[in-house]
């Protein structure tokens, strides 16, 4: 037991690393967003800086397939050292590169090459991820262990947003859009070293030695291999979409629709989503567990139906709320239903292919509808809002549930299947 959580936080706070850094991009875009682009209006450069963030997702499919078949011919250690290395590199260049009033165009050229190294990175991190946790964590509480991945990602964004409320404090709004907003990129740099070196030291897992030493390793991580599966690569697409829809909508886009539709300040609505954060991380390994003792897909269908149902209302409400306290509380049953996805998506993937192809498996038809779905997530909103169309996006987000929610009906229950090997206890 002492060796599976040694494991499972090593493995976790890699990850934690990792997503700080992909999402101080969204916290700060509020500050550097004018740094990087011509003059206009705030809606227009937010919506620039969003474009920026849906072209990192482009990367991540990329990612997942180069990484993905790292990890299931030369092991998911090296996998997840790999990806650090490139996050670091990619948030470094963001601390650097000067503004658009010094270089011009290179300028949002740079930070486009940024943000593609990062999502390289992060494509490639899930599926290695999940994979590890998922193969270390033993079969009895496998879903407990696994919503660490998402209890660090959310960790990662709420640093992310702890430093943007200390900085906002100790420097305030005129530091912070002039230089200030560097300072959480050169952190994040600092970090991924720090993470390299923690990784490791991680052990290999069981599952993928024993496939190493049998023989398969080699010879079956390729995409040819991974299109044997066509149920299981479509079962992870569908029941991405709408999750990950959700989960960007409720995380990351949260903190601008705050400040740019309900009208609160930056602090405030940093604080109220630096509190949701905080209480949505420590609701996954409850959820988790709750998918271990009544399967994953009632789980899965309990967000599914909450999200049919509750999306357009909850959004109006929040868009229509000038108190924080309220706007909270909205937030907060969103991203209750949201954990019904986030705290097993990971383990359902993985529990659906075998060894020597999962973390291909994992990762790259995960990349793929994440990038089409979670990473214009924003990019739409903005869009729509700017038209003058702003609730036309509710009614997208609660569209993209709804397929999910087909998919959740339908698939078989993955808590049941035998593909992850057993860890010696």
């Amino acid at each position: 037991m002492s060796h599976r959580l040694k494991s499972i936080i090593g493995g976790s706070a890699g990850n934690l690393v990792e997503w700080y850094d992909w999402y101080a991009y969204s916290a700060f875009s509020l500050y550097f967003a004018k740094v990087f682009f011509p003059p206009a209006s705030q809606t227009a450069q937010l919506l620039n800086s969003a474009a920026v963030f849906a072209i990192g997702f482009l990367m991540r499919p990329v990612g997942g397939w180069l990484m993905g078949k790292y990890a299931d011919r030369h092991g998911r250690r090296a996998a997840l050292s790999i990806s650090v290395l490139l996050m670091c590199a990619g948030s470094l260049m963001i601390a650097v590169t000067p503004g658009y009033a010094r270089i011009g165009v290179l300028a949002p050229i740079l930070l486009v090459t940024a943000r593609l190294l990062q999502g390289l990175s992060v494509g490639g991190e899930y599926g290695a991820s999940a994979t590890y946790l998922s193969e270390m964590a033993g079969q009895k509480l496998r879903g407990f262990y696994s919503s660490f991945q998402y209890v660090t990602l959310i960790s990662g964004q709420l640093i992310a947003l702890v430093v943007l409320l200390v900085l906002q404090r100790s420097l305030g709004n005129i530091a912070l859009e002039a230089w200030g907003w560097r300072i959480p990129f050169a952190i994040g740099g600092a970090l991924a070293v720090a993470a390299l070196w923690l990784r490791r030291g991680l052990d290999e897992t069981p599952s993928f030695m024993r496939a190493e030493a049998a023989g398969v390793v080699k010879k079956h991580a390729s995409v040819r291999e991974l299109l044997k599966y066509p149920r299981s690569i479509m079962t992870v697409v569908g029941l991405t979409a709408g999750g990950t829809v959700a989960f960007y909508t409720f995380t990351t886009y949260a903190q601008k629709f705050l400040v740019n539709s309900s009208g609160f300040s930056k602090a405030d609505a940093s604080r109220i989503s630096a509190l949701t954060l905080l209480v949505f991380m420590m609701i996954q390994p409850l959820v988790g567990y709750i998918s271990d003792r009544i399967g994953r897909r009632p789980v899965l269908i309990s967000f599914g139906v909450l999200g049919l149902f509750g999306t357009v209302p909850v959004m109006t409400a929040i868009a229509a709320t000038h108190d924080e306290t309220r706007a909270f509380m909205l937030l907060m049953a969103a991203l209750l239903a949201v954990s019904g996805y986030t705290s097993i998506n990971a383990v359902v993937k993985a529990e659906l292919f075998p060894t020597e192809i999962r973390a291909l498996g994992v990762a790259l038809p995960y990349a793929v509808a994440v990038s089409v779905f979670g990473g214009t997530a924003e990019y739409i909103a903005l869009w729509l809002k700017n038209i003058g169309h702003e609730s036309w996006y509710f009614w997208y987000v609660t569209v993209c549930v709804a397929m999910s929610l087909l998919v959740y009906a339908t698939m078989p229950e993955t808590q049941r299947a035998m593909e992850i090997d057993e860890l010696a206890t």
